[in-house]
């Protein structure tokens, strides 16, 4: 077995470039050395390696079979190596937060806050990602993930916290709640049901409804009704008279102030809540996870 001393990694070097730009001439340009220093350390590498890289003609160079199958691996391995620097480096970024989290937080509860942020480290940039309704809290791309996960599992990570315990409450449209008797529990099955179909990986389509209607001691169907893969679009059909959502609290406290959502239930602990995952270290940072956490421990729920 052939070590890898610092010739032979030297080597490598040079050589994928060589054989990336099928030339010794333009490796030796991009590497600001001679052709002939290229030449000598493909040499080198080839007589520490044990078999030919190249086959040289009058017209240049072609990769032999052996190094067509070495270049496949260095090139793939130094492109790994860029990428993992180029992750690393950024979050060194002072003043610069890369967050991902799911869309139905980010709207409804995240950005109408973050401007009391901004107040306070205006210096501090944040680039908030928030493309998928589950998130994939495993990506370490970014710095901080907020993640919706059950109780008392968390999102299964040594790096999370706990940022709010989320419980859950039905609402729907002022005209909505008018066309029922909520205290007959008949009136369930008449009621359209609106979903968050998605609320976290594994979970089944009609959890939730599900969920409160066992808590609740009402026998209903929990499947009926109408499916979102965002709880946002839930509380927005419900907004618009199509049926009663299972809404988390968190998310609902500017919908009832305008009167947009009413509900005729009080809430109960959804077993659940928003988990704080962080894969990066830095001042700005640290400021901004202690401000969440300030703003999440304002929350308050009225049951």
């Amino acid at each position: 077995m052939t070590a890898l001393n610092n010739s032979t990694l030297s080597g490598l070097g040079t050589f994928e470039v060589a054989a990336r730009l099928g030339s010794f001439t333009q490796a030796a340009q991009h590497l600001h050395i001679t052709t002939g220093a290229v030449s000598q350390q493909i040499r080198q590498l080839e007589s520490n390696l044990l078999f030919p890289l190249f086959n040289r003609h009058s017209r240049g160079i072609r990769l032999t079979e052996q190094g067509q199958q070495l270049y496949s691996v260095v090139s793939q391995s130094l492109s790994d190596i860029e990428q993992v620097i180029t992750q690393l480096q950024q979050p060194t970024t002072e003043g610069e937060i890369r967050l991902k989290l799911t869309p139905s937080f980010a709207f409804k509860w995240l950005v109408p806050r973050l401007q009391n942020f901004y107040q306070q480290y205006p210096e501090i940039k944040i680039q908030t990602f928030a493309e998928g309704a589950l998130v994939d809290h495993q990506d370490t791309s970014f710095d901080l993930v907020i993640d919706y996960c059950r109780l008392p599992d968390g999102c299964k990570s040594d790096s999370s916290t706990l940022l709010i315990s989320e419980y859950l409450q039905p609402v729907m449209s002022p005209d909505y709640k008018a066309q029922f008797d909520w205290h007959d529990k008949e009136c369930w099955k008449q009621v359209a049901l609106l979903h968050d179909a998605m609320p976290w990986r594994e979970a089944s389509q009609d959890f939730e409804w599900h969920y409160w209607f066992k808590k609740m001691k009402i026998s209903a169907n929990s499947q009926q009704g109408h499916y979102f893969n965002r709880t946002d679009m839930a509380m927005a059909a419900a907004e618009a008279g199509l049926g009663v959502a299972m809404a988390r609290c968190a998310l609902i406290k500017d919908d009832f102030a305008t009167g947009k959502l009413v509900s005729p239930f009080t809430p109960i602990p959804a077993n659940a809540g928003y988990y704080l995952i962080q894969h990066r270290h830095s001042q700005a940072i640290e400021y901004f996870i202690a401000w969440l956490q300030h703003v999440a421990a304002e929350f308050h729920v009225s049951t």
